[in-house]
């Protein structure tokens, strides 16, 4: 799939050279959500490499290591591209269930710097601010993705440049003919409505441009998203 990067002043990203994807899949989900947008997981990888050459795709998510729907999906991610980092959801005494995955992210970003020219954070989370400033003092581009209003001011004022979703949302939206084909259930109860501007407490990426066919059918599953460990 190729995609018209001259029609949105979103795409003039220039020169990326090697570029790290780090993605906070719960932050992410919530804004998606909020939005009403399904999203293709291979068709934003895409978007996010524009002409660079990608390192490393991280996704980072609290889980229910009995949720099989969600062991589904993580799988699924996991043979397409990306490199999945999980911690169990914790039970909190009002009974909210979280999992903070800031510093594994933090210190991922910290711990590449020097071996990508480009990191793209896809978070709306203002608390990664500070190791924004720490990376780009190592001399690395820091992009920021997400959905303008779900993300963070200081966040995107930080970040060399924010790709705002939102406006790309056609192109990183699943298409209808693949709806069930992974759905990706609730990784938080309902009723535990996100903050906006920090995380609450939530075909195969392909070489060459081209899909390899392996979404799992997971229609019979069960639909929850219950708690992880961290398997680092």
């Amino acid at each position: 799939m190729q995609f018209d990067t001259t029609t949105s002043a979103s795409w003039k990203f220039g020169h990326r050279g090697r570029v790290a994807v780090f993605i906070d899949g719960n932050n992410l989900f919530h804004s998606a959500r909020f939005h009403n947008i399904d999203i293709d997981y291979n068709k934003l990888l895409r978007l996010l490499l524009g002409d660079g050459r990608l390192l490393r795709a991280f996704f980072y998510t609290g889980v229910d290591a009995g949720a099989e729907r969600q062991q589904g999906f993580l799988l699924w991610m996991r043979r397409n591209g990306f490199r999945v980092v999980q911690k169990e959801l914790k039970t909190f005494y009002d009974g909210t269930r979280k999992a903070n995955l800031d510093v594994e992210i933090a210190v991922d970003m910290l711990s590449l710097a020097g071996r990508y020219d480009t990191a793209v954070l896809v978070s709306g989370d203002e608390d990664f601010v500070y190791a924004i400033n720490a990376v780009a003092y190592k001399g690395c581009r820091v992009e920021i993705a997400g959905f303008r209003s779900n993300t963070a001011p200081r966040l995107i004022d930080v970040g060399d440049f924010f790709i705002d979703l939102g406006e790309m949302a056609d192109l990183i939206r699943k298409d209808i003919s693949q709806a069930g084909d992974y759905d990706i259930p609730p990784f938080i109860p309902a009723g535990d409505p996100p903050d906006a501007h920090r995380r609450p407490p939530g075909e195969s990426f392909a070489r060459n441009g081209k899909s390899a066919k392996m979404e799992p059918d997971f229609s019979d599953s069960d639909p929850g998203f219950p708690p992880f460990s961290d398997e680092r």
